[in-house]
């Protein structure tokens, strides 16, 4: 019902195209402030603006103020993808997130905290037994700082994203291919293509995108077999938060007044440590939330037709 509920809006695939165009617009418009700040402070540190890397960039701004104008475009993203489904498909925020008769924040968060104790505590274990990795970096004002803009900045970024691929592409594409598997494999590549420019990228190379791709599968996953964007929306800003207050890194984009600093060599890491998150964690994790929201039907929701007829309002009842 999730993608069929889609139906009921206006769908016509131009829609979709001026869609798309007026989301970049607004993320490009978001990415103004940034733009000239960085562009002052770069002339004033007498800097060749065409010769920075994204890691030197960085390094222009105080990291506050950095990771507040970098989530900035994603905050005005949103505000796009809300004002396109509203004024050109004249759909509900209610059923771009689900096909409930409401949104099920308890679904929100029980995904958020689940998600965020845990890769939380894997942190705390990695820090026990690799102390050598770590440098302590707590320093109050900036972290209450960094967590003011976190709090409110990062679940606004993650949801973007979630809002553009698992709902709003996952809806279009699956309306106008008339199933299900397609959208979800559009949907979890282009996430992952969407992070080619991260530094992460540039210190592991491109096996780093099968965790991207990967990821966007199992969030993909999780929202076809449970018929909305509350799960994946509470992991995703979960794994977001925690992680821009728990552990930074000099290599990564995230780089925060986080509580650790991670020192260690991105080229310590292995390929199988890769495929670790993708093969075991994000298998068990659905595997929990299948049993946990009493999953069924699996074929058809990951793969079946989409069709207009079989669209049933009672259906959204359960």
């Amino acid at each position: 019902m999730y993608i069929k509920q889609a139906f009921n809006i206006k769908h016509d695939w131009w829609l979709y195209i001026a869609g798309i165009a007026i989301i970049i617009i607004a993320v490009i418009l978001g990415q103004i402030p940034y733009t000239f700040i960085l562009i002052a402070k770069a002339v004033e540190t007498g800097l060749d603006l065409q010769k920075l890397d994204m890691s030197q960039t960085m390094t222009l701004l105080d990291s506050n103020l950095n990771l507040f104008l970098m989530l900035l475009s994603f905050a005005a993203g949103l505000l796009g993808i809300f004002f396109v489904v509203k004024t050109l498909h004249k759909q509900s925020i209610r059923s771009l997130t689900t096909s409930r008769l409401k949104i099920d924040w308890k679904r929100f968060w029980f995904a958020f905290l689940f998600w965020g104790i845990i890769s939380s505590g894997l942190v705390l274990i990695d820090h026990y037994m690799s102390p050598e990795n770590y440098v302590f970096n707590f320093k109050l004002v900036p972290f209450l700082i960094l967590a003011a803009i976190a709090i409110v900045f990062v679940p606004l970024q993650t949801s973007f994203e979630e809002y553009l691929f698992r709902g709003y592409l996952m809806q279009g594409i699956g309306v106008l291919c008339k199933n299900k598997w397609v959208p979800l494999v559009i949907t979890s590549v282009l996430f992952g293509l969407l992070h080619i420019a991260n530094p992460e990228i540039d210190k592991l190379g491109y096996i780093l995108l099968v965790h991207y791709i990967g990821t966007g599968f199992f969030l993909g996953i999780i929202t076809l077999m449970d018929e909305g964007l509350e799960l994946a929306l509470g992991f995703h800003a979960a794994n977001n938060l925690f992680t821009a207050l728990l552990v930074t890194a000099d290599w990564t984009a995230f780089q925060t007044n986080s509580v650790l600093i991670d020192i260690s060599d991105p080229a310590d890491i292995e390929s199988s440590e890769i495929f670790f998150s993708v093969l075991i964690v994000y298998p068990i994790l659905i595997f929990i939330f299948a049993k946990v929201y009493k999953w069924t039907n699996w074929k058809d929701k990951l793969t079946g037709s989409v069709t207009k007829n079989q669209l049933s309002t009672t259906s959204s009842l359960k």
